[in-house]
């Protein structure tokens, strides 16, 4: 099936009742408004429809609805515990050396210190010292700059926390007969 068909798991999605989606989109994304303007658009007739919609909510978040979205992200290299996504979204830091978690916390510390939030960035796929150097890089940023790189990772986050969501709701269905 492609991503633009309407799938089982999306069907389910779009019928949850308001508070069980709620509670879903806040899993994926700690921003009440995101999850508030995904809810108001649904039905969804396809995934790329709930993409899209995602998408054109993170274009619209204040400053913040972006601080809260952050808030609901640990610090990379120390993924909140009894969090699957958190742990398997950073995997790429769980095999990483003494060295290379010890970089990352006086980096991260840096980073809070020069803009005021958690460093973000979409870990999945990344290993530790593709983080570590994108966390050097991003420390020269400026803070306008800045904020927009963090709407664009948590956009690509929501992305595929909401893959997942789909995808994980389909397999609960199981197979159609």
């Amino acid at each position: 099936m492609t991503s633009s068909t309407k799938t089982p798991g999306l069907a389910r999605f779009n019928t949850l009742d308001e508070a069980a989606a709620r509670t879903a989109l806040h899993e994926a994304c700690a921003s009440a408004a995101w999850g508030g303007k995904l809810l108001a658009r649904r039905p969804f007739a396809s995934t790329e429809a709930l993409y899209a919609a995602s998408d054109a909510a993170m274009a619209e978040l204040t400053a913040a609805d972006l601080a809260e979205a952050m808030a609901g992200h640990p610090p990379i290299g120390r993924p909140k515990p009894g969090d699957p996504a958190s742990a398997r979204e950073q995997r790429g830091m769980a095999g990483a050396s003494e060295e290379l978690k010890a970089q990352m916390l006086e980096l991260n510390l840096a980073y809070q210190e020069k803009f005021g939030h958690v460093f973000l960035i979409c870990a999945t796929g990344r290993t530790g010292e593709q983080m570590r150097d994108a966390v050097q890089e991003r420390l020269g940023n400026s803070p306008e700059r800045e904020r927009e790189i963090v709407r664009a990772e948590l956009g690509k986050i929501n992305r595929i926390r909401l893959a997942r969501l789909v995808e994980e709701e389909e397999k609960e269905e199981g197979p159609r007969t």
